[in-house]
């Protein structure tokens, strides 16, 4: 039984929530789930665009074929390589054989690297810049490489103005029946997601955002269609001046995120110690154990404050194993 969304006349969402994953990449913990995103255009010519996960393989194939209602799949376009996204692109070609897969040099070569399956000419290499046109729509492909694999692109539709963004500007979270981030409070019910996604997964490529930022400003974009989480048709402004003081680690707001470790609650105290004395001070603190808190909360909160400070008692003449 099919379940997408209208995202445009022409343009259905065709992916999947996975509210049953509770550690994303085997690392991040997903109380919420996620979604895995997948996009289905239907101008003259049929175009995917990525496919999902391995979990939601039964729902994302229903959807396919409900879009394509009988008509022959044209193209896959691949923007990143990473199975939670490429995952299902043998299924997919085993039931669209004459599917033409439109991807960069390093994706090409990923996919025969991945897989057994007889690509022979299938395969259409587009560089920087290059274009496809399917009818109505013109779509050109901007590299965007280690945001966060090395193969990364992402497509620019000219015609409504839409940027696939792969795994840029995503979140954690399953969508819920929601398609738009305009349909929830995104800054207040889900940037601390997005910003836990964003740190974990593309924290440490800061320099690689910042490249792709300066490509995206020089276009003229009206939706932002990720692979996780929301798509944005309105305020996109809001979530790219967050990607912007991220990809410049530059904090949020002025405070501290205070981590510490303690065997039997000496090293505790002095952190609370210091917190109340910062509090005096008017100094907002966020403090986290890190001996119950999950890493990736750290990270994002790390990334949010201007300081940071961190405590641990010694064991077996080291730091504290999980500091």
């Amino acid at each position: 039984m099919h379940c997408t969304k209208q995202v445009l006349s022409d343009l259905l969402w065709v992916g999947a929530d996975d509210r049953r994953l509770s550690c994303f990449e085997g690392v991040y913990g997903v109380p919420n789930g996620v979604s895995y995103n997948s996009y289905l255009l239907l101008d003259e010519k049929t175009v995917l665009f990525d496919t999902v996960d391995k979990a939601v393989a039964h729902t994302f194939f229903e959807n396919v074929a409900y879009g394509l209602n009988g008509r022959k799949l044209d193209y896959l376009v691949i923007h990143h390589m990473e199975p939670d996204h490429a995952a299902t692109v043998e299924d997919l070609l085993y039931r669209y054989p004459d599917v033409t897969i439109v991807c960069n040099a390093k994706i090409k070569t990923m996919l025969e690297q991945f897989f057994d399956y007889p690509f022979g000419t299938q395969i259409q290499i587009v560089n920087e810049g290059g274009t496809l046109n399917t009818g109505k729509h013109e779509l050109t492909f901007v590299n965007a490489p280690m945001v966060h694999w090395p193969e990364v692109m992402m497509s620019y539709d000219k015609t409504d103005k839409i940027l696939f963004t792969a795994d840029a500007f995503g979140t954690f979270g399953a969508l819920n029946g929601r398609i738009f981030a305009d349909e929830v409070d995104f800054m207040h019910d889900w940037l601390d997601e997005a910003r836990r996604y964003y740190t974990n997964i593309v924290g440490k490529y800061g320099p690689q955002v910042q490249m792709v930022l300066k490509k995206a400003a020089k276009l003229e974009i009206q939706y932002v269609c990720p692979l996780h989480g929301f798509v944005w048709r309105s305020h996109f402004g809001d979530f790219l001046e967050k990607y912007n003081l991220w990809s410049t680690y530059t904090p949020e707001v002025k405070g501290v995120c205070l981590a510490y470790a303690s065997v039997y609650g000496h090293t505790e105290n002095m952190a609370n110690i210091l917190a109340g004395k910062l509090s005096d001070r008017g100094i907002p603190v966020e403090m986290f154990d890190t001996s119950v808190i999950p890493a990736s909360y750290i990270g994002a909160s790390a990334f949010r404050h201007s300081h940071l400070v961190s405590a641990a008692t010694t064991y077996n003449a080291g730091i504290f194993v999980t500091m």
